[in-house]
């Protein structure tokens, strides 16, 4: 068994005792495979092990992968920051967008999403620690942005998505993930998605309701940078 191939395993039992933990049913925990900078060929080898769902934060890096899979039939989640003149080609390549911060960002996607593609699934990105370093909106700017979300024609506002500051303590794992669960349950729009949690907090987030964990580094092991430096690790 190849190394991606233990990892996966490594990881699936890991979202099965975490879910099972906390009386989950283990299938309502997706696996989101994070795989920036990795070889399009270390996909190919996670989708034979049966992953399905990749997130990718560098658009042009994604759309080569794009085409070089295109014979499989695989979901591609957006995950990195969002700039105004990419709008256009991730509304056309992508299946879901987890880091939509501001309201600009989502007019142009409802604009720009293909008419023969289903609607774009969106999740807000909520700076949940207050870093200036992270995107995302603040929890008090959310009502309002994701009320407006909800409104536009060719987009469906799933639910939320946080980079919470990294800790090693439990208590702080758990609090930030328990603010954003806090924070989706407010907003009475009916969300059925939390994406959060990565390779080192699966656990804290899954308790915490995570419907996605975005694991990177303990499917594909460390990453090998690209030119364009990584605003947050996954």
């Amino acid at each position: 068994m190849s190394t991606i191939a233990e990892n996966i395993a490594t990881v699936r039992t890991r979202i099965q005792a975490a879910a099972q933990a906390c009386g989950r049913d283990p299938e309502t925990v997706g696996l989101l495979a994070v795989s920036k900078t990795k070889p399009a060929s270390d996909l190919r080898e996670a989708y034979n092990c049966g992953l399905q769902h990749f997130g990718e934060n560098y658009l042009q890096e994604a759309i080569q992968k794009q085409e070089i899979l295109k014979d499989l039939p695989l979901t591609w989640h957006f995950i990195g920051p969002i700039q105004s003149n990419k709008t256009r080609s991730i509304a056309s390549h992508f299946d879901w967008v987890h880091s939509v911060d501001r309201l600009k960002i989502a007019q142009r996607l409802s604009e720009q999403r293909p008419e023969d593609m289903l609607p774009l699934n969106i999740c807000l990105q909520v700076n949940i620690s207050g870093e200036a370093s992270k995107s995302g909106c603040l929890p008090e700017e959310l009502p309002e942005l994701a009320r407006a979300v909800a409104q536009l024609p060719n987009l469906v506002l799933r639910g939320l998505m946080a980079i919470p500051e990294a800790a090693t303590e439990p208590e702080a794992q758990h609090a930030a993930f328990s603010s954003l669960r806090k924070l989706s349950e407010a907003l009475n729009l009916n969300l059925d998605t939390l994406s959060m949690g990565m390779s080192h907090d699966l656990e804290a987030a899954i308790a915490e309701g995570a419907t996605w964990v975005r694991i990177g580094t303990a499917l594909f092991g460390a990453r090998h940078y690209s030119a364009t430096p990584s605003p947050a690790s996954h």
